[in-house]
């Protein structure tokens, strides 16, 4: 085993919607919910951020026209709709979950707090972090940076539709080279499309590694944890 006792997990939206173009395939999500319920009843602590890519692109509203805080507005409420989507399918495994907002909306979700995430966390629930950073401008992917700082997690995690970082988008490339590791100036110098510079900034000035990973591995999250699944980890330079 790995001997990640806290860990972030940042589940892209569009692996939510399986092999539709959009929305949620009730397959994918049971999945994606029985690896987390595994790990957690296996003694993992487990925060999530999950994207909106499967219901709303904001960047790609704005681009088209939309006002662009408005556009990350609407993309927030999308995380939402994915937050308890996830929540409701880990607790149906037969572990407690809860999500918290950080946009206000008391009769959906809690309101984000790293001081109540954390008292949630110890006391075994799966904590879901729904909107972001709750501020327009910033992905998921730094709101996911930033989660796994405040709530002391010992990496994060980025569930993907790829196995690791590639040199290019090995969907388009197949000749893409692949990296078992990588450090985090070498991922930004390089324009390295994962996840977006603002968060490996963040987790390489927190000293925060990052393991990126197909989420449909064969063998899921516990593959991961006990580093036998195929991923690349991001880190400080030997």
């Amino acid at each position: 085993m790995t001997g990640f006792k806290r860990i972030l997990l940042k589940v892209s939206g569009e692996v939510l919607a399986g092999d539709q173009s959009f929305g949620i395939e009730p397959e994918f999500l049971h999945s994606v919910a029985s690896q987390i319920a595994d790990a957690a009843k296996a003694g993992t602590e487990i925060a999530i951020v999950i994207g909106a890519g499967n219901i709303f692109r904001g960047m790609a509203v704005a681009a088209d026209g939309t006002d662009r805080v408005t556009a990350d507005l609407m993309g927030m409420l999308g995380t939402v709709i994915n937050s308890l989507a996830l929540s409701n399918a880990i607790s149906r495994q037969g572990v407690k979950s809860k999500v918290f907002s950080a946009l206000t909306m008391p009769s959906v979700a809690d309101n984000f707090t790293a001081r109540a995430a954390k008292a949630a966390l110890d006391e075994g629930y799966v904590v879901v972090c729904a909107g972001g950073t709750g501020n327009p401008f910033f992905t998921t992917d730094t709101a996911a940076a930033l989660k796994a700082i405040e709530l002391d997690c010992d990496v994060l995690l980025k569930g993907t539709k790829v196995d690791g970082v590639y040199s290019e988008d090995p969907m388009k490339n197949p000749l893409a080279t692949r990296y078992d590791t990588v450090t985090y100036d070498e991922v930004i110098s390089r324009n390295l499309k994962v996840m977006d510079t603002a968060a490996f900034a963040l987790a390489r000035d927190n000293a925060l590694p990052i393991i990126v990973y197909a989420l449909d591995d064969q063998e899921g999250l516990s593959g991961v944890l006990a580093g036998t699944a195929r991923s690349t980890r991001v880190g400080k330079a030997n």
